[in-house]
């Protein structure tokens, strides 16, 4: 579900985990938790990346050290974590929004805006904005159908 959103409310946490019975603030709390540690390792990693592309001595956005293919460093490192199985093809527009993260973190570092203690927010703000539809399969039980790979 994170590659779709990384800003659930508890209200699409409510609609679209169907197994859980009750829903009260402890179990929803838990949820938000779970999102919440997700976002963080996802940033940590641009954040990494980005650093690592400055001292690498890149110079512009574009380039491709600061692009994000199936084939990459980075979407190895974050399929590993979000899909350990590898059990679902990642969305083309999780990529997207990854590789504007990385190169929104990488101008903020390489401008010196990262001296900042407040100069992640503004990131968040632009990546909050493109979460995109969850599929309906994931509303089922059990595994969505389909976005599961087939073997």
């Amino acid at each position: 579900m994170f590659f779709y959103t990384r800003y659930p409310s508890s209200n699409t946490l409510k609609t679209y985990f169907p197994d859980v019975k009750v829903f009260n603030r402890c179990v929803t709390s838990q949820l938000i938790k779970w999102f919440s540690n997700f976002r963080e390792f996802f940033y940590i990693q641009m954040e990494r990346f980005a650093r690592q592309a400055v001292r690498d001595g890149v110079i512009a956005p574009r380039e491709g050290a600061l692009r994000l293919g199936r084939n990459s460093e980075l979407f190895r490192i974050l399929n590993m974590h979000y899909n350990k199985s590898n059990d679902y093809q990642v969305p083309e527009r999780f990529l997207e929004v990854a590789e504007l993260a990385l190169r929104e973190f990488f101008i903020a570092i390489q401008s010196g805006r990262d001296t900042d203690p407040c100069w992640k927010k503004s990131i968040y703000k632009i990546i909050c904005k493109l979460d995109s539809p969850i599929p309906d399969s994931f509303r089922l039980p059990g595994c969505p159908v389909d976005t599961h790979r087939s073997v």
